[in-house]
């Protein structure tokens, strides 16, 4: 394994952001489920045991289906509260999109330490301490104005009504706790889902890719410096627009937002789930900046970005949708039948990641930490 490689395969296989099952019991859930199911039939569509971006179900008595996603960005609103509410809000409603919805209510939840306690905000915060001169220090009631103008200028971005939440001053840790609720409903015939269906579809991302969003290459020591994903608002509803067009064509295969890990994350989860395999270049990828990385290309977290699957004879008339209303979108690859991912750049092999890794291989990711 080269350091790239084990990077993302310590992401998909290790770290518990993409392996919630290792903490979460969801046989539970889906022996809930099976016996809420008699009561009210064939309203859950797509469930947690399903792994998906988000949940499809129906509201007894009403038509069509509502799709849900809940999600957190406790951490990073350490170092920029703002951009990690409004990412976690933005990241929660591409979820809503993936499955083929949009986006139409919000709920949040703020907890923080009392609001006249001082809180350091930057990238020293975790510490307690700066030690960088770039840090502020400021109530944690300014604080929490900044994670709800956050999430306040990402609803409005999108459309999104925000209906409720909760807010607790009863948190003594560092890390405060942001986390959204996002509802929306099912726009597409049926949900659309995570799983690759067909080899030689051909995958197009939607958006573009920068360097930000790089905990995953940081915590490898791939680059020397963190930067937390940015938030983009027009960004961002250019591309559920742009998602929205295609899945309006009918021929969408399947589809994923692009979170932890980027395209690397995306495009192996849907081949795995999907027992297939891929193989991309990352050369295609429209990019916001010179001289970014192929490593950066395949994992980082840039905000605003959607991977679609289609057949070869339906590529045209998808990027024609794509592109009524956004120019960045690509086609960067092709699902095939192996039992791994290959990533290239101008013909080099940048990683290759197995759906299966040996046991040794585990061992080897768990002990060193993706480093």
């Amino acid at each position: 394994m080269n350091t790239t490689e084990k990077a993302l395969m310590h992401a998909l296989f290790v770290h518990l952001h993409h392996n919630i099952n290792k903490v979460i019991d969801f046989e539970a859930f889906q022996r809930l489920n099976r016996q809420v199911d008699k009561t009210w039939p064939g309203s859950l569509a797509i469930g947690p045991e399903k792994n998906d971006d988000a949940a499809v179900f129906q509201v007894p008595g009403m038509q069509g289906f509502v799709v849900a996603k809940m999600e957190s960005h406790c951490s990073p609103c350490v170092p920029r509260p703002y951009d990690a509410a409004a990412t976690g809000a933005g990241g929660a409603m591409r979820d809503v999109v993936a499955m083929g919805g949009r986006p139409v209510f919000l709920l949040d939840f703020i907890g923080t330490r009392p609001t006249d306690q001082k809180v350091i905000v930057g990238p020293c915060g975790f510490s307690g301490h700066c030690e960088c001169g770039q840090c502020k220090v400021m109530t944690s009631q300014e604080r929490v104005n900044l994670m709800v103008k956050g999430l306040s200028d990402m609803c409005a971005a999108m459309d999104v009504f925000v209906v409720g939440g909760g807010f607790s001053t009863s948190f003594s840790d560092i890390v405060p706790a942001v986390v959204v609720s996002v509802f929306g409903r099912l726009v597409t015939e049926k949900p659309l889902t995570k799983p690759a269906k067909n080899v030689g579809d051909k995958i197009i991302i939607i958006g573009v890719t920068g360097n930000d969003g790089n905990d995953t290459l940081y915590r490898a020591g791939i680059v020397n410096e963190m930067r937390p994903a940015v938030a983009l608002f027009e960004e961002e509803r250019i591309a559920m627009e742009a998602a929205l067009a295609a899945f309006g064509t009918g021929r969408i295969n399947a589809c994923s937002d692009l979170g932890a890990a980027g395209i690397g994350a995306a495009v192996c989860e849907s081949a795995r789930y999907g027992t297939l395999g891929a193989r991309v270049d990352l050369s295609k990828a429209p990019v916001s900046i010179k001289g970014i990385t192929p490593q950066e290309i395949l994992i980082c977290e840039t905000q605003a970005r959607y991977l679609v699957q289609v057949a070869p004879d339906s590529v045209d008339e998808v990027m024609q949708a794509i592109r009524s209303t956004s120019c960045n979108a690509a086609v960067i690859g092709e699902v095939t039948s192996d039992d791994q991912e290959a990533f290239e750049y101008d013909g080099e092999v940048v990683a290759v990641i197995p759906n299966h890794p040996s046991d040794e291989m585990l061992e080897s990711l768990k002990s060193d930490k993706g480093n």
